[in-house]
């Protein structure tokens, strides 16, 4: 097979195809959390406070994971910066949130969605970071 140069290399494809990945699923996650943050509840297994601080908050770091979200979909290098500034804001959200009591941490169950989820967040950040080459 001739190469004619139009074609792009395995691994740019493989890359965007990632950063959409991560895209969809951020945007999901932060739809995920607005709705814990208004019901308090996350599929019937982990909870946050029914305090109103806990409501803007959780409904805040929601918005700063969707709206990551959606600056990853415009494949522009200044957007993704301000996704992983809004990520990093998501995680010390979350660990503030648990600081002050507004995630409680009073099971395994709970503690460990916690750590996860604001894990997942952080792998995002850094994931975002490394293919970075990828945007715009």
């Amino acid at each position: 097979m001739a190469d004619d140069g139009l074609d792009k290399p395995a691994s740019s494809k493989t890359r965007s195809l990632g950063v959409l990945i991560v895209a969809v699923l951020m945007i999901l996650f932060g739809l995920a959390e607005i709705a814990t943050g208004f019901t308090h509840n996350f599929i019937g297994q982990v909870s946050t406070s029914t305090a109103s601080l806990s409501t803007i908050l959780g409904v805040t770091l929601g918005a700063f994971y969707i709206l990551a979200g959606l600056l990853l979909l415009t494949m522009r290098r200044t957007a993704a910066y301000i996704a992983i500034v809004l990520l990093c804001a998501d995680v010390l959200g979350r660990v503030g949130m648990v600081l002050a009591g507004l995630y409680p941490v009073d099971s395994f169950k709970q503690t460990f969605a916690i750590v996860v989820g604001t894990l997942i967040a952080a792998f995002f950040a850094i994931y975002i970071g490394v293919r970075m080459k990828t945007f715009k």
